[in-house]
């Protein structure tokens, strides 16, 4: 589970969405700022950026020189990042999908990091709960994916990195939406990767086990409650308990991975799932 996911509210099919406000019209043309790496002088979106892992992506990315647009539901909190980083903001409803079909975007690397998560059997699981994991997580980033292939196909140039999980190639019970978005977002991603070689476009997915954020440790009381233990138990016996490095992983771990898959060096990566969880899936 890595750290774009919200805290699940307690009950049955209850999700609360972050990282996600109101998208209008194009995202173009805002400039540089100064070169620091090798990725000076691209463009690139992170959703979800306002926070946790999405925000340590943003740093990563403008360490290394990329102009960085942070994407939001949060503008407040984006407009923080985006200063920091020096880059720009862009408060966004990922669940707007009608806006999102005539959205074009000049930029040159994708991360499609903005998530929710929700927590229940799959006979109690809410269907509208269900729906909206799957708008965010899977329909959400092909539109962004669309929108931006046009241009990297004008530059024959492209970076597409889809922040996946651990349960984009694994299954847990009680996630039955979150797993079953992630999977897709893998098919989305290879055929992504398929059709955009031809052009320069990399496609590449990262599978984080749990990462520390706020929101990940935010889940240990739910976790508990859901398996019935101690609040002390859980990281070491149900979030760690198939690892074989007994410890969260850190977002700038996670975030040097996708700004290495974002650089020249990994122009020959594509259509692949690029695995950090401590050794839970070895």
């Amino acid at each position: 589970m890595n750290a774009n996911e919200t805290v699940p509210p307690a009950g049955p099919g209850a999700a609360r969405v972050t990282g996600i406000g109101s998208v209008t019209g194009e995202v173009r043309g805002a400039g540089g700022r100064p070169a620091d790496g090798g990725l000076a002088g691209k463009r690139a979106l992170v959703t979800g950026g306002a926070g946790g892992l999405g925000a340590a992506t943003a740093r990563a990315l403008a360490a290394q020189g990329a102009y960085v647009i942070v994407a939001d539901r949060d503008g407040a909190g984006a407009a923080a990042v985006a200063a920091e980083v020096g880059g720009e903001a862009w408060e966004v409803d990922l669940l707007d999908t009608a806006a999102l079909e005539t959205l074009k975007l000049d930029v040159d690397i994708l991360v499609n990091n903005a998530g929710i998560q929700s927590i229940s059997p799959i006979e109690d699981f809410d269907p509208a709960a269900f729906r909206r994991i799957l708008t965010i997580m899977l329909e959400a980033p092909f539109l962004l994916i669309r929108a931006a292939l046009p241009h990297m196909y004008e530059q024959n140039y492209g970076r597409i990195i889809n922040m996946s999980s651990i349960h984009g190639l694994r299954a847990s019970s009680f996630k039955s939406a979150y797993v079953a978005a992630k999977h897709g977002l893998e098919g989305l991603s290879k055929v992504t990767a398929r059709e955009g070689g031809g052009h320069g476009v990399t496609s590449n997915c990262v599978n984080p086990g749990y990462v520390r954020t706020p929101l990940v440790e935010g889940q240990v009381a739910d976790q508990a409650r859901t398996h019935g233990i101690p609040e002390e138990q859980v990281v070491a016996e149900v979030m760690l308990a198939n690892s074989a490095i007994k410890r969260l992983i850190e977002p700038e771990e996670i975030a040097a991975l996708v700004a290495w898959l974002a650089s020249d060096q990994a122009a020959m990566v594509t259509g692949s799932s690029y695995v950090m969880d401590g050794g839970w899936t070895a």
